[in-house]
């Protein structure tokens, strides 16, 4: 039996598209004493990189600023057969660069609202007043998709079934 896990590694290819399709992903960066800190974010990929956009004073800022060590999760799939995610690994960078903030910012709008027009730059510049963004520089990328394995589609079950969007 061949190994599992290389059979279900993404190429480069695959894991920009699964990024540029997905909506919501996990940050994790390092709080003060050590712990992780993690918050749902969405987010932009921008220039060849991951993106956030927050508040000046966000405590992800505070503890990128301290320790820059960044991690990002994404994770689709509601049955074994179907998981697939991409984890990122390295280094948060705070930019303030105005110009920066609103590419980034008319990013995530258009990824999560509707395409970036005149009429609606009182929404982007309200969404970029007081803001940053972080660029995560990744120095590992892990990456899965069990869709490669070949099994039989699986019957949604359990608990929490009821409650997903089908």
């Amino acid at each position: 039996m061949a190994n599992q896990r290389a059979q279900i590694v993404m190429s480069p290819d695959e894991v920009e598209e699964f990024l540029l399709q997905q909506r919501s992903a996990t940050v994790a960066t390092l709080g003060p004493q050590g712990r992780p800190h993690l918050v749902g974010m969405w987010y932009a990929v921008h220039d060849g990189h991951v993106w956030i956009e927050t508040k000046l004073k966000s405590q992800k800022v505070v503890n990128l600023r301290r320790d820059p060590t960044m991690s990002f999760l994404v994770e689709a799939g509601h049955t074994y057969d179907q998981l697939r995610g991409v984890a990122l690994e390295g280094t948060g960078a705070v930019i303030e660069d105005p110009e920066v903030v609103w590419d980034v910012c008319v990013n995530v709008f258009e990824r999560y609202n509707a395409p970036y027009t005149e009429e609606l730059r009182p929404f982007v510049e309200l969404m970029a007043k007081n803001r940053v963004v972080v660029r995560l520089d990744a120095v590992r990328t892990r990456s899965w998709d069990h869709r490669k394995l070949g099994m039989a589609p699986m019957d949604l079950g359990g608990s929490t079934a009821a409650f997903l969007d089908r």
